[in-house]
């Protein structure tokens, strides 16, 4: 395993905290919903892939 993704896995940073970041960094442009959409992780993904057009639900 490589070290930035060892200290990553460390400091607990999962895949869903680091899309809903990104997600929440492209619509926002905002730090604090950014750390908010990353606590929410996986939740905040589910959400925008239902309410978005194109998304889960069509």
């Amino acid at each position: 395993m490589s070290t930035a993704r060892s200290q990553a896995a460390q400091a607990g940073i999962g895949l869903g905290s680091a899309i809903a970041v990104a997600i929440s960094w492209s619509l926002h442009q905002s730090i604090l919903w950014a750390i908010v959409h990353g606590f929410f992780s996986w939740f905040y993904v589910i959400y925008y892939a239902l309410t978005r057009p194109g998304g889960l639900s069509g």
